[in-house]
């Protein structure tokens, strides 16, 4: 993403911040995976949105109207001798000269440096609560300088939550976020296309996990969450990431799982069959969960609330469980009752963006939100019938279904970005025998 985003971001922010203000913003960290092993570097959401900067051990701060410069980035020293073992660093230079900061000082020097840069604000804009260390040492240093207001110094009167201004902001997709999304959900297309067709009985779930391991690295993307591929009645645990399963004759399977390019995430869900062929009730639930993805998409657009493809996909679900009879009742009294979360017992879809479930309010107040051009969510309803539940016959045992497809809001409509993969049973069907 060119570095003129970035600066756009910045610049729209210290705006809504207003004068006297200052915005203090700390990078992810590193994290121990075992011994003298990391965990891949994942940067902060918050802090990539604002500054493209992919290193660890950094801190934004943001001081409208400063002499001197705007954006101060502190961040690691080039270091020959860390950069041998441990991989190249920006330095100060690179802060300014690649990444656009105004200053650049060493993370080392912060202690020194950032209270006097707290001096003569009224108001720090911060995120508090993710980073607890940092916390401490914010308030560290403003306590300082209230020991020095004797002497004259202006102290900060007010923290103020940066999550409300930056996370409006992402709700609202750029022309450059949503070219990296349409990048990412094309290689979650390929993936999921890849896996459909090599499924076959007698596989084991962690087999089709290593075809998304493949196309996702062979085109520059990781994992943006865990993939889950559950078989039989591992189709039926939402959140299902051992894949260490047997895929097993006349078992459906459903896969949930997404990339990110440079951060934007996809997040697709397919089911369908291991042998190739739904069963009659597979096909029967199916059909039901499909019709509620379909009437949820079209209450994606501009104007309606949140809510309204949530309220759309309950209305067909909960139709359709009538008509399986797996419920019994009128649709308004078993919605009212919310009967239907006996086999639909999570909501239609969530935000979606640099965080798989991304940031953004869904209410404004006590309404939901409206949509509005720009944003991207996902819909994702399902059924899910695990074994033994209490009055189901068992031929519907172990129907696990989720169809899952990502979503952006546009002035006439909605375009599905992840359309390309076929979502109808004889498509799927087609596919798997092709």
């Amino acid at each position: 993403m060119k570095p003129a985003e970035f600066k756009r971001r910045r610049s729209q922010l210290m705006k809504m911040m207003g004068k006297n203000s200052i915005a203090i913003l700390p990078s992810a960290s590193e994290i121990i995976r075992n011994r003298d092993a990391h965990f891949p570097f994942r940067q902060d959401s918050d802090f990539l949105y604002m500054t493209g900067f992919n290193e660890p051990d950094a801190v934004m701060v943001l001081k409208p109207g400063r002499k001197h410069g705007e954006y101060i980035l502190f961040c690691r020293e080039k270091d020959s001798l860390q950069e041998t073992w441990n991989g190249r660093r920006a330095g100060q230079e690179g802060a300014i000269d690649i990444y656009g900061a105004d200053d650049s000082f060493p993370i080392d020097d912060i202690d020194d440096i950032l209270p006097g840069l707290l001096e003569g604000t009224d108001t720090i804009f911060n995120i508090m609560g993710l980073h607890s260390e940092f916390d401490k040492r914010l308030i560290g240093w403003v306590s300082h300088i209230k020991e020095q207001s004797r002497a004259g110094l202006h102290v900060p009167s007010e923290f103020v939550s940066l999550d409300y201004l930056l996370h409006d902001m992402r709700l609202y997709k750029s022309r450059e976020e949503l070219r990296l999304m349409r990048k990412a959900a094309a290689i979650n297309v390929r993936a999921h296309k890849r896996a459909i067709k090599l499924c076959a009985p007698g596989k084991h779930e962690f087999q089709l996990a290593a075809e998304y391991d493949h196309e996702f690295k062979a085109h520059n993307a990781d994992h943006a969450y865990p993939a889950i591929i559950g078989g039989g009645a591992n189709s039926c645990i939402l959140h299902y990431t051992e894949n260490n399963d047997e895929l097993i004759d006349g078992d459906l399977l459903l896969i949930d799982a997404g990339c990110e390019v440079e951060g934007y995430a996809s997040d697709i869900t397919r089911t369908f069959p291991v042998n190739g062929k739904y069963s009659n009730a597979q096909r029967e639930v199916y059909d039901v969960v499909l019709a509620a993805h379909q009437a949820a998409v079209k209450r994606v657009k501009p104007g309606n609330h949140w809510n309204d493809p949530h309220n759309a996909a309950v209305r067909v679900i909960t139709r359709g469980l009538i008509e399986l009879k797996l419920l019994k009742g009128t649709v308004a009294k078993l919605i009212k009752e919310q009967a239907y979360k006996k086999f639909y017992m999570h909501r239609t879809g969530h935000w979606l963006g640099l965080d798989v479930h991304d940031v953004g309010d869904y209410k404004v107040g006590d309404q939901w939100r409206l949509l509005e051009p720009g944003m991207v969510l996902t819909i994702e309803p399902g059924i899910y019938i695990p074994a033994h539940s209490r009055g189901v016959h068992r031929k519907w045992w172990d129907i696990g279904i989720r169809i899952e497809d990502d979503v952006l809001v546009t002035r006439q409509g909605c375009e599905v970005l992840t359309d390309a993969l076929p979502r109808r049973a004889d498509e799927i069907e087609a596919m798997m025998e092709s």
